[in-house]
């Protein structure tokens, strides 16, 4: 989720006299802060800057876990910051291999552990704002769980685009319409159709430029739930 934050430019003697908009990236436990704050239902979990707190948390959840590295840049699980947990324990282990470790520069400092999901298929599904054509966009492949300007360059056909109005929003119709273009199986259209929807509350709700899920996915349980935001 990308955000705009307002930021003054100058202040004279504590009297705000300019201001503009910043867009600002979040970290992905921010982002999945507010899809729950905005009843889009993720993946339960935490965010712990110890090996300790990593251990705790995995208890409380109860089962395997996925310890993933906070930092504003891709790349985390070529990285190694990403890693699987089958109990506390190894949570705990996994939290010290990641913490401290540099990420294209970005040195790891706060985890998110969330359940573990066991996935079978991975799709992609997001809102932007469209500067250069004056709209929102909204995009979705089934094709998720890599960069998708990989899947853009290599596949264009794979990545399905549709104009979302200002005024009207993304409608379930037009979410139940785009999901049928992108080919989602039958069994979760109407899941990831609501999700788009749900995308487009965070959007105007939090006043964003950038609503992405990748990956969302299917478990093996036929569950249509976001792992990552």
């Amino acid at each position: 989720v990308r955000p705009k934050v307002a930021r003054s430019d100058a202040t004279t003697s504590g009297r705000r006299i300019g201001r503009r908009w910043q867009a600002v990236d979040l970290y992905e436990y921010q982002a999945k802060h507010l899809f729950d704050v905005h009843n889009v239902a993720v993946t339960p979990g935490e965010v712990c800057t110890t090996a300790e707190q990593a251990r705790e948390i995995a208890r409380k959840i109860g089962g395997p876990v996925v310890v993933k590295a906070q930092v504003k840049t891709g790349g985390r699980g070529k990285a190694g910051g990403v890693k699987l947990a089958a109990d506390p324990d190894e949570a705990a282990e996994r939290a010290r291999d990641i913490l401290g470790l540099d990420i294209k520069g970005h040195v790891v400092s706060r985890l998110l552990v969330t359940e573990a999901a066991d996935i079978a298929e991975e799709y992609y599904i997001s809102i932007l704002l469209d500067r250069s054509n004056r709209s929102f966009l909204a995009m979705g492949s089934v094709e998720g769980g890599v960069e998708i300007e990989e899947v853009a360059a290599t596949r264009p056909e794979a990545l399905i685009r549709e104009r979302v109005d200002a005024i009207d929003g993304m409608t379930m119709e037009l979410a139940q319409r785009m999901v049928v273009a992108a080919k989602f199986p039958v069994a979760v259209q109407q899941a990831t159709a609501e999700i788009l929807v749900g995308l487009w509350r965070v959007m105007t709700a939090e006043d964003a430029t950038l609503v992405e899920v990748n990956p969302l996915v299917l478990t093996i349980s036929c569950l249509c739930t976001i792992v990552r935001a």
